[in-house]
């Protein structure tokens, strides 16, 4: 096996097609068949099944790419630790985010980072939820950066820091003119009693998402059957419609905190536990942390620790 080998192999299947994964890979259709059909003359069986223009890997071709991708993950490993190991001043980090998580970290940590490591490359990768599956079939992914969820036994994670799911109302609505008399002993914002919103539209999130599963068990655990005029992906557009009174939602301290309102909502504590939710940062097992990716990592933690 040699690197142009592996890479060509998985390209192919990446694609199922010579053409383009010619094209990715700025060499020439027939100087790709040609190594392909070099290698496969060499390993004695066929690694794809060509039907028409489409290839499809044999069960070799499946067991080939599974070392392959091994083979290759482990050489990027070792260029990583070589280049801490001799002290060069530059390298690079890929960090997957989802869309609205990156949108509030991204501003505050690049430029701590930038101060410590100027000569780091950082390329901000955004996903979606089903991040933790990216992160472990692309290698070239060193961080994985979302809630807390399901956890792979094939991943290492640390935890960055937790923030509460806050309710979050339009400055016209008649629950925020009661904020003042509402009072918390133990939180900044104002509490309020869930159960007693029973009437009201909620703009919620999709339950595959943190944020929309969360919200869906606190309605369930205080007898909510929720009126949805809109459910959404995206906090942004949720917060925004609640600052026009379309309705009341759910979202993360943090993302109300970075977003720049013309009139910000008021927002309102469940003071309940299940009204958390934790960020985490993943790699995958064994993976070797330069140096800079450790200061990363002590860097997203001190954006939680930021009031």
């Amino acid at each position: 096996m040699n690197i142009h080998e592996l890479n060509y192999v998985l390209c192919i299947a990446k694609h199922q097609n010579m053409t383009k994964a010619a094209q990715e890979l700025f060499i020439s259709q027939p100087t790709l068949s040609k190594h392909l059909g070099k290698l496969e003359r060499e390993l004695g069986v066929k690694l794809f099944s060509r039907i028409d223009n489409c290839y499809i890997p044999t069960y070799a071709g499946r067991r080939y790419m599974e070392y392959a991708s091994r083979v290759l993950e482990l050489t990027r490993e070792w260029e990583k630790e070589l280049d801490d190991l001799c002290s060069l001043n530059d390298g690079e980090l890929n960090v997957a985010f989802p869309l609205m998580r990156s949108s509030c970290m991204i501003p505050k940590i690049l430029p701590a980072f930038r101060r410590i490591h100027p000569n780091i490359r950082l390329n901000f990768l955004e996903e979606t939820y089903a991040i933790q599956e990216r992160l472990l079939t692309d290698s070239r992914i060193d961080f994985a950066i979302f809630s807390d969820g399901n956890l792979n036994p094939k991943l290492e994670y640390e935890t960055l820091g937790q923030e509460e799911i806050l309710l979050a109302v339009s400055p016209a609505h008649p629950l925020a003119k009661e904020a003042g008399n509402i009072s918390c002993q133990v939180c900044v914002y104002p509490q309020v009693d869930l159960s007693r919103l029973g009437n009201e539209k909620f703009i919620l999130h999709f339950p595959e998402q943190n944020t929309g599963a969360i919200t869906e068990r606190l309605l369930k655990k205080y007898g909510i059957e929720p009126k949805v005029p809109f459910y959404t992906r995206n906090t942004q557009a949720a917060l925004l419609l609640v600052q026009q009174n379309e309705g009341i939602c759910f979202a993360p301290e943090t993302y109300i905190q970075n977003m720049t309102f013309a009139t910000p909502p008021v927002c309102f504590s469940l003071h309940d536990p299940d009204a958390f939710t934790s960020t985490i940062l993943a790699y995958r097992k064994g993976a070797y942390l330069t140096s800079y990716a450790v200061d990363f990592i002590q860097i997203a933690k001190d954006y939680f620790r930021i009031p």
